[in-house]
């Protein structure tokens, strides 16, 4: 039996337990009420490569706010907050990654509850670091003057001539002694037989903007002239990236490869662009000789080749239908019959040509002194060597390998509907001979070099001479460039003989 005392230590026990629950609700109402509104306009930003920025409303009844992100891309303009509304603007620097990046932006507030904003932006155009795209304004494809296939353009292109050591001269276009280019010397050649000029031509040095590669505008603009002299005259022109202090010729190397082909695709989109509206007169190059051993160097060639290739159809135009032309391995032929067995591809048909070079026996071509390993050659051909300096006629690269190396580039290439271009050739004239050995090379070398345009002719192969322009002793200049007349007639007369 309980007593009064029991139900009065009962009754004090329940009140004391009851008023322990109510304190308890109390605090956690007293909790949930200090939870104050935290929020953004938006929780998701999706934004393309470049540069761009968001604006972005935060709304906050918290006294105070911070802003947070773990990456550098992702800059922002406020970075906390007070109570109220205010726009942030959210900017995302350019991505040059060739994969899209994320980022997750924090703001937090001790009051509220943590938002949470993600950023989404696309890959980019470019590796890291590198180049931006320049072919920004695209035409529609224009087939208006540019009706003729690489085999038809190549039939009617005959007998063709270097403006060497000018254009890609390196520190301008005089740095290397020879005037300008005028109208007047591309006359002059024409006058003299020839209908396509090949124009070596340097760009790393004329860069207004060397980190983005960009070109300058006044050199676009004279190469321009210099393309438009020559259709002037009906003449067809092939325009290159020639040596240009090696930046591609030399590294011709996986460890390059990416920086190359960024660069040779920043550069064709300006020069594509900058000549788009030139009929089928005008013809681009890729290279001029690139500098390949094995197979593994010729598949980073192959690439450097079809970024050339795809970077001039994109700009679109005349351009989407032009005759591109890429060169083989060192443009030497024994080297491109081995390694050059894929080309790269073209999504327009029958638009290629390659190109190979011959100063073939380099001791009679080019040799200028007497080495450990083998003596200059002063005299070439079967009917020419001389009996009295023995030790000065050719002992290989005569006829029969000429007749070889030429029709190896006729089975590779012209007889599967790729003309050949001969970009160079030619030998140095030795005037520093006397009497009869001074007649008989010069006769030996106008023999050799109407023997390479008759068997260019006869293979399907475009030759294209040699004239660096300098005079005097062992050179290959055929025009004073200074007086604008015929310097050397007797090989003038061979390379025209060579077309009959």
């Amino acid at each position: 039996m309980k007593t009064l005392k029991d139900y009065l230590i009962c009754t004090l026990l329940c009140f004391a337990f009851f008023s322990v629950l109510a304190c308890s609700s109390d605090k956690e109402t007293v909790q949930e009420t200090t939870i104050k509104s935290l929020t953004a306009s938006t929780n998701k930003i999706a934004i393309d490569s470049k540069e761009n920025a968001v604006d972005v409303t935060i709304n906050s009844e918290a006294t105070a706010w911070s802003l947070a992100t773990s990456v550098n891309w992702i800059k922002v303009s406020q970075a906390a907050g007070t109570k109220g509304s205010v726009i942030i603007k959210v900017t995302a620097l350019e991505n040059a990654e060739k994969t899209a990046r994320t980022a997750v932006i924090t703001i937090s507030s001790s009051e509220s509850k943590p938002v949470k904003i993600e950023v989404t932006q696309a890959a980019g155009e470019v590796s890291s670091g590198l180049f931006p795209s320049y072919n920004t304004n695209p035409i529609a494809a224009d087939q208006s003057g540019m009706s003729s296939t690489a085999v038809q353009l190549a039939a009617k292109m005959k007998l063709g001539w270097n403006i060497g050591n000018t254009l890609e001269a390196t520190g301008g276009e005089t740095a290397w002694g020879n005037p300008k280019v005028t109208k007047a010397l591309i006359d002059l050649v024409k006058a003299n037989g020839f209908n396509a000029i090949r124009i070596p031509c340097s760009w790393n040095q004329y860069l207004a903007n060397a980190e983005k590669a960009q070109i300058k505008t006044d050199w676009l603009n004279r190469v321009k002239e210099v393309v438009q002299y020559c259709v002037d005259n009906d003449m067809y022109v092939i325009l290159n990236i020639h040596w240009d202090n090696g930046w591609l010729e030399n590294n011709v190397t996986e460890a390059k490869k990416e920086a190359n082909n960024a660069k040779q695709k920043a550069f064709w989109e300006q020069i594509a662009t900058h000549l788009r509206d030139f009929d089928e007169h005008l013809l681009f190059a890729s290279a001029n000789e690139p500098n390949v051993e094995d197979a593994t160097q010729m598949a980073v060639l192959t690439s450097y080749h079809q970024t050339f290739i795809d970077a001039v159809r994109s700009t679109g135009g005349k351009n989407a239908y032009r005759n591109l032309i890429v060169q083989g391995p060192s443009t030497d032929i024994e080297k491109t019959n081995k390694l050059m067995t894929v080309l790269p591809t073209d999504k327009v048909a029958n638009r290629m040509m390659a190109e190979v070079h011959y100063y073939t026996p380099y001791q009679f071509a080019l040799m200028d002194k007497d080495a450990d390993w083998g003596k200059m050659f002063y005299y070439w051909g079967k009917d020419y060597h001389s009996t009295t300096d023995v030790s000065r006629n050719s002992t290989w690269g005569e006829e029969a390998d000429l007749d070889k190396f030429f029709l190896s580039m006729k089975t590779q290439f012209v007889d599967k509907g790729i003309p050949v271009i001969l970009g160079e050739f030619g030998a140095i004239r030795r005037s520093n001979l006397t009497g009869d050995d001074l007649k008989l090379h010069l006769d030996s070398r106008a023999y050799f070099l109407k023997y390479v345009v008759q068997k260019s002719k006869a293979n399907g192969l475009i030759p294209f001479y040699w004239d660096a322009g300098n005079l005097g002793v062992n050179t290959m200049s055929l025009f004073d460039r200074s007086t604008n007349t015929v310097y050397d007639a007797q090989a003038l007369k061979a390379l025209q003989d060579g077309l009959k």
